[in-house]
């Protein structure tokens, strides 16, 4: 699906990522954790093609996303779902209007717009608050919503940036459950987290492959966690 072949990343005259290999395989559920700085959002980003590398080969779906013009690189972004860690929000539109954003830009007919968006809207719990707007939803209504807009075009891939970080434990638990159930579907998952403890939780959901980030590359994490 994903695969990044010596990606090195440089920022500010300094190196965040260096010599990075990585293959993300359809249907895979993946772990990033590291410290704070380490460079976890940034290879994300490099994921989805937010950021290309300063060195290195990154493709997708069999694309060398360097290659790719505008027009290609939206069409490839629709089989990848991003949750932001800092789920931003229109405050001005409700939360169904907020989540079904991506539906409006892709151009999906109205008929299709309201029945995926009210059995999405179901599946992560928010059904009855469909009509709230985002400042009047709490954060673990936000970090749902997030992941509704982000799977609303059923994508191929699910990259999840810290999105626990703002939630109480058992809401973490309950956005963990939703996660390995589209892992379930086929989608490859993606989370990137500093929360050991959520990981430790999913080994009994999902065979998960730990990575971290150490030393501006990728390894794989022991099995300590």
């Amino acid at each position: 699906m994903i695969e990044l072949e010596n990606v090195s990343y440089t920022y500010g005259g300094g190196a965040l990522l260096s010599d990075v290999s990585l293959r993300l395989q359809s249907g895979s559920f993946h772990f990033l954790t590291g410290p704070s700085g380490a460079g976890k959002t940034t290879l994300l980003k490099l994921c989805y093609g937010a950021l290309l590398p300063t060195s290195g080969r990154l493709s997708a779906f069999e694309q060398d996303i360097a290659g790719l013009d505008r027009d290609q690189m939206a069409l490839l972004r629709r089989r990848i779902g991003v949750v932001h860690q800092d789920c931003r929000f229109l405050d001005h539109m409700s939360l169904a209007e907020n989540v079904a954003l991506p539906l409006m830009v892709s151009g999906r007919g109205e008929a299709a717009q309201q029945e995926d968006l009210s059995e999405l809207l179901n599946w992560v719990g928010l059904g009855d608050r469909k009509d709230a707007l985002p400042p009047e939803l709490s954060g673990g209504e936000r970090q749902r919503a997030a992941l509704a807009r982000a799977v609303i075009l059923s994508p191929d891939v699910v990259l999840a940036d810290e999105p626990t970080g703002n939630v109480d434990w058992e809401m973490s638990q309950r956005l963990l459950r939703l996660l390995v159930e589209l892992n379930k579907m086929g989608k490859t998952v993606l989370i990137a987290t500093h929360d050991l403890s959520l990981i430790r939780a999913a080994k009994s959901q999902v065979q998960a492959r730990v990575l971290r980030i150490s030393q501006r590359q990728v390894q794989l994490a022991g099995a300590d966690l």
